[in-house]
């Protein structure tokens, strides 16, 4: 064997193993070059998704506002309109004259008389305008109109030996029934 095919079978050989490497480096690229293939697919997947996610809570968080928002506006509006009802119905009452005025101021002095002991002696007090209305009231019962006080009509009837004070005033009723029939008068107004 010569020396020239020596050298020509380790060059042959170099090539062959060369060859060889070349193509397993090739196979470790392209396995290589689909992994990251692969991964970026996942990662954008994810990233996809991620921000799905963001854009459905965000949708989310911005409708719950939203609805919220709407609420409170339905309510703060219903509150203007109770409030409106509730000054209309003290109007109402503020304007009540004659027979009317006369028969619900009794039936409030009444009330409020029943409350004290018979030897009591009992000062009551009214609206200035019915001021005389209750003096006319109070000249058959123990009782004596002692001065005026601030309120829609009614009286406020107190003794000093029992430290009793009854308030039977328009308003007291007024916030009582008012407090007894809100869900009632809310029903009633803005049935759905």
């Amino acid at each position: 064997m010569s020396l020239e095919t020596v050298v020509e079978d380790v060059r042959d050989e170099a090539r062959a193993r060369a060859e060889e490497i070349r193509e397993q480096a090739e196979a470790e690229a392209d396995e290589i070059v689909a992994e990251a293939e692969t991964d970026a697919e996942r990662i954008r997947e994810e990233r996809l998704a991620a921000v799905d996610d963001q854009i459905d809570q965000e949708r989310e968080q911005t409708l719950s506002s939203a609805k919220l928002e709407a609420k409170q506006e339905r309510l703060g509006a219903r509150r203007d309109v109770l409030e409106d009802v509730h000054d209309e119905v003290e109007a109402t009452i503020a304007a009540l004259d004659g027979d009317d005025r006369r028969e619900l101021t009794e039936a409030l002095l009444d009330a409020s008389l029943t409350e004290f002991d018979d030897d009591e002696h009992v000062a009551v007090y009214t609206r200035a305008e019915d001021v005389d209305l209750l003096e006319d009231l109070v000249a058959d019962r123990d009782a004596e109109v002692d001065g005026e006080i601030d309120c829609l009509g009614g009286v406020v009837a107190e003794s000093d030996t029992s430290r009793v004070r009854v308030n039977n005033t328009f308003d007291s009723v007024l916030e009582s029934v008012w407090d007894d029939e809100l869900k009632n008068t809310s029903e009633r107004l803005f049935e759905q």
